[in-house]
């Protein structure tokens, strides 16, 4: 079982960006394709973005295509979400977890989450 350690959260104004960080447990980091997701106050979790085990190919939800990239390092056993130009509407709890590529499933459990906060 994969454990995952999220990071990189805080308050920005509409505008600004963030980089949040994903450390995850184990020596197959690699194998595993992973996702970014997030939860805002009363609606359900909902996926932001994935990326293959090789990190050849990723995935996006509309709402953040151009906005966002993810984005992993192997050697260091982390995923990254670069987001820019963020909206009130990005405000929310993100997590990471293992996913099945294309299909945007979940495979693992979640961590706690770091809360971004954007300001308008």
């Amino acid at each position: 079982q994969v454990q995952l350690v999220e990071s990189g959260g805080g308050l920005v104004q509409a505008g600004g960006s963030l980089r949040l960080s994903c450390l995850a447990s184990g020596r197959t980091f690699n194998n595993y394709a992973m996702g970014w997701f997030r939860q805002a106050p009363g609606k359900e979790r909902e996926f932001v973005a994935g990326i293959r085990g090789s990190g050849s190919m990723t995935d996006y939800t509309d709402s953040v295509k151009g906005r966002f990239t993810i984005s992993r390092d192997n050697a260091k056993n982390t995923v990254y979400l670069q987001m820019y130009s963020l909206k009130p509407e990005d405000t929310a709890v993100y997590y990471c977890n293992t996913i099945v590529f294309g299909t945007r499933a979940t495979m693992g459990s979640w961590g706690q989450g770091t809360q971004v906060t954007v300001s308008s």
